[in-house]
């Protein structure tokens, strides 16, 4: 279901104003009106229900309520005030997901970040490749990782997705390896998995999830795949190769096939999760 992305958290007093595209969006396109309450999401996760208090000026004033039922505008009192409920960012009690992305051409990059906000991915991290045909060099990003998380917003308001989906800026392969150990430190147990064309070991995504981990991670090649040095690279990293059946995918594809399989297995792993007799 659709719900509005706040692009900032409310003041103390749980009161958030909207103005230019915002104000537009709910007031002409909504077509909210003082009384209403809308679902909305807060920037680092979680939902609130948002009393429109005024229109005034082209700026939206709300108040966010708690306990208030219902998702759709619905007619509330206005004194129906209370602290700011903030519930999980992952209300499903997953672990961290980071989509570690090598560059694509064009712009299947935009396809991927949309895809991975719909899905609840925690992180993305698009790094250069040795295969990658666009390079670092090239520049741009700063403007790139701007409308990469404008896409994030937008997917999220589409979706309706809790996660509160962030995208780092490119690196390198080098940065990358770096990051992880990050990871690694905050999140003891960390998994990480990278997709290869090439069957490398008698894998599966089970397998590797079996324990649940306590934050995943998985890593996507450019279209020509990983150079035998990326792959010693994530091996030695700790890293975890994976084949997926016989067919090659496209690097979007793969990026959304894989995310999408470790998210349904860690959903449902109270129901496939070996037992010990």
């Amino acid at each position: 279901m659709k719900r509005f992305l706040l692009p900032r958290p409310p003041d103390k007093k749980g009161i958030i104003r909207l103005s230019g595209a915002d104000f537009h969006y709910l007031a002409r396109v909504r077509r909210l009106k003082p009384g209403l309450v809308f679902s909305a999401l807060l920037p680092g996760g979680g939902e609130v229900q948002v009393l429109v208090q005024s229109l005034e000026g082209e700026c939206l004033v709300g108040k966010c309520l708690q306990n208030v039922s219902g998702i759709n505008a619905v007619s509330v009192t206005p004194n129906a005030a209370g602290v700011i409920p903030v519930s999980p960012a992952s209300p499903e009690g997953l672990p961290p997901l980071i989509l570690f992305q090598a560059l694509p051409k064009g712009t299947k990059l935009d396809l991927i970040v949309r895809q991975a906000a719909e899905g609840a991915v925690t992180e993305i991290v698009p790094f250069e490749a040795e295969y990658s045909v666009v390079r670092l060099k090239d520049g741009g990003y700063d403007q790139k990782t701007e409308r990469w998380r404008r896409i994030i917003r937008e997917a999220r308001q589409q979706s309706g997705s809790a996660a509160a989906t962030a995208i780092r800026s490119p690196q390198s392969f080098d940065s990358l390896l770096s990051y992880w150990e990050e990871l690694k430190r905050m999140y003891p147990g960390a998994r990480g998995i990278f997709l290869h064309q090439t069957r490398l070991a008698e894998g599966a995504f089970h397998r590797y999830l079996d324990p649940v981990p306590a934050c995943v991670a998985l890593a996507i090649g450019p279209e020509g795949g990983f150079s035998p040095g990326e792959t010693e690279g994530f091996m030695a990293a700790g890293f975890k190769p994976l084949t997926l059946g016989h067919s090659i995918l496209r690097t979007e594809t793969a990026a959304l096939y894989g995310m999408a399989a470790i998210r349904i297995i860690l959903l449902e792993n109270a129901s496939w999760m070996q037992k010990i007799p």
